[in-house]
């Protein structure tokens, strides 16, 4: 199993004020929450309770970790048969979503799969971008379990201000409890909940292969919308992409840790700033995919802000409009999703009214820091 960053040390609390002066300026989306109706959660008020309680998210302020450590990945999916023998036997249903992202599979369990088969899975994620796996017994694995087998496609990411249960702050979760309407006062300022990113592509080696899985989702509503970062970039013309090739932009953490400690949350990790190519070039596929996106990256490094500010846009649109090469995620019992962070973007969705619970816990291991290869025209 990869390691985590879960030594502990004591550090002063980011003051506030202090972060709002020192974070930089950008359109940050905060949707998740910071607390939960204990008693909802528990099967009260006319809810009904939680399925999986030691899931539940924790906030411990005291928990406080030093800055993370450049480590070497190892990319399994190198290793893979690119047929697939362990990943997808025989009698595997197997269901493209769309020609260019997207699968769902049926009849295989991702908790018992060898080594050789996980090596297959990282490199079928990195190819079809984002896979459902249906009927998985994840969920109800013990939580030592599946970090286990997270584990294995890296060293486990700890999120610098998500709840995590009690005692695993290597588990990322997503929860809305049950009764929760706090999207109301979003919504009284903001028109879409949709916020295309990359996961944490502020650290200095972001995630590659991740895992979400669900305990709780509402009858109808709480997809999860993908796009493929790489076919986005085949879509440009040949001369934009050679002008792509070479810049860098900054991706910021400091707007997410402003924004959780304004509303009361808590800061495991003081903010960074790292700058990643604009196009990076994923270690297995050797595919080409365009590395920005609106909730954490800044600016362009040597640009001014006005030609950045287009620039980005630019890519941010392409992106966002780009309907003929995303992908639309259902959550239904026993789902697993995975996907690979290097060449896609995605964004959760907050349109289902009833005030249900959605509840999901992520596995986030790190992988290589983003590397960019020579344009080939």
């Amino acid at each position: 199993m990869a390691p985590s960053a879960v030594e502990t040390e004591t550090t002063t609390v980011p003051n506030i004020g202090t972060l709002k002066l020192n974070a930089t300026t950008g359109p940050y989306k905060e949707i998740a929450t910071t607390k939960f109706d204990k008693d909802a959660e528990a099967g009260l008020k006319g809810h009904k309770a939680a399925k999986y309680p030691h899931y539940l998210p924790t906030w411990n302020p005291n928990d406080k970790y030093p800055p993370l450590q450049p480590f070497e990945h190892y990319e399994h999916g190198k290793e893979a048969d690119p047929s697939f023998p362990n990943l997808l036997p025989e009698g595997t249903t197997i269901t493209h979503l769309t020609p260019t992202i997207g699968t769902e599979v049926k009849g295989i369990q991702l908790s018992t799969l060898s080594n050789a088969g996980r090596d297959e899975l990282a490199r079928f994620v990195a190819e079809r971008k984002v896979v459902a796996f249906r009927d998985q017994d994840f969920r109800d694995l013990s939580i030592e379990q599946a970090l286990e087998f997270g584990g294995y496609f890296g060293r486990h990411h700890i999120h610098p201000t998500s709840g995590a249960p009690e005692g695993y702050p290597e588990i990322h979760l997503v929860h809305r409890g049950a009764g929760d309407n706090s999207v109301d006062k979003f919504f009284a300022n903001r028109t879409s909940s949709v916020a295309w990113h990359s996961d944490v592509s502020y650290e200095a080696q972001p995630p590659g292969t991740t895992f979400l899985y669900i305990f709780d989702t509402p009858e109808s509503g709480g997809d999860t919308l993908f796009v493929n970062a790489a076919e986005a970039y085949n879509r440009l013309s040949p001369a934009f992409q050679e002008r792509l090739h070479g810049l860098k932009a900054t991706h910021s953490a400091h707007e997410q840790a402003n924004a959780s400690a304004l509303r009361g949350g808590i800061i495991r990790r003081e903010p960074v700033i790292n700058e990643h190519p604009i196009i990076r070039t994923h270690p297995v596929t050797g595919e080409k995919a365009i590395y920005v996106n609106p909730q954490f990256t800044r600016d362009i490094v040597g640009l001014k802000k006005e030609e950045s500010d287009v620039l980005l846009k630019f890519l941010y649109d392409h992106l966002a409009y780009g309907a003929d090469f995303q992908a639309r995620v259902k959550w239904e019992e026993g789902t697993v999703v995975v996907w690979d962070n290097r060449v896609t973007q995605h964004s959760a969705l907050i349109d289902w009214k009833n005030a249900q619970r959605r509840h999901l816990a992520r596995l986030t291991p790190q992988a290589e820091r983003p590397f960019e290869t020579p344009y080939q025209g």
